[in-house]
């Protein structure tokens, strides 16, 4: 599978991006990640005034249109740094097709300062490594997964991402064992 990482909006923080990069050539068997090497820009449609967050639909869909371009990618992650939500929800950490090309994670909630804590990067890393496992295992198929460790179960706050572990449970690595294997 390959991987082309996506910076979404300025500015995306190049070492968060290149760390995680490193992460997902781990944790996906047989993977190639690239980071590329353009900036999408945020569509000024996706920010909703009135909530002060920027609607992922709306930039997932943008990612999406990038994957013509890239068509040698078998998916497009993006990552950016602003605010994220899809209606009925306060926010989002991300969201993907599933299955689909394209997943978006947004850094903004993941840093500890968002909480009033002191900046921590590997802190950052892990969890931007968490929520870009878990879009990228939307894409490839799978839903949210009931196993509170599981990189699959939901994100209902930071807690349940810094609870999970940045691996798939053994139910769901074996599905993503067959649907990274189906792309050949």
């Amino acid at each position: 599978m390959k991987i082309g990482i996506l910076p979404v909006g300025q500015p995306v923080n190049a070492s968060v991006i290149g760390r995680i990069q490193e992460s997902l050539k781990m944790i996906f068997p047989k993977t190639t990640c690239i980071i590329l090497d353009k900036t999408l820009p945020i569509p000024e449609e996706a920010f909703n005034k009135a909530r002060q967050q920027y609607n992922s639909t709306i930039i997932l869909n943008r990612i999406h249109g990038c994957t013509e371009e890239q068509e040698a990618l078998d998916r497009i992650l993006g990552i950016t740094n602003v605010d994220l939500f899809v209606p009925n929800l306060n926010f989002v950490f991300g969201e993907a097709e599933c299955p689909g090309k394209a997943a978006l994670i947004s850094l903004k909630r993941l840093k500890p300062e968002f909480y009033g804590k002191t900046a921590n990067i590997d802190l950052l890393v892990e969890r931007g490594t968490k929520e870009a496992v878990h879009e990228i295992g939307h894409t490839l198929g799978l839903t949210h997964c009931p196993n509170p460790f599981c990189v699959m179960h939901f994100s209902n706050s930071i807690f349940d991402t810094d609870t999970k572990q940045s691996l798939f449970c053994n139910r769901c690595y074996l599905k993503i064992e067959k649907a990274v294997n189906n792309l050949r």
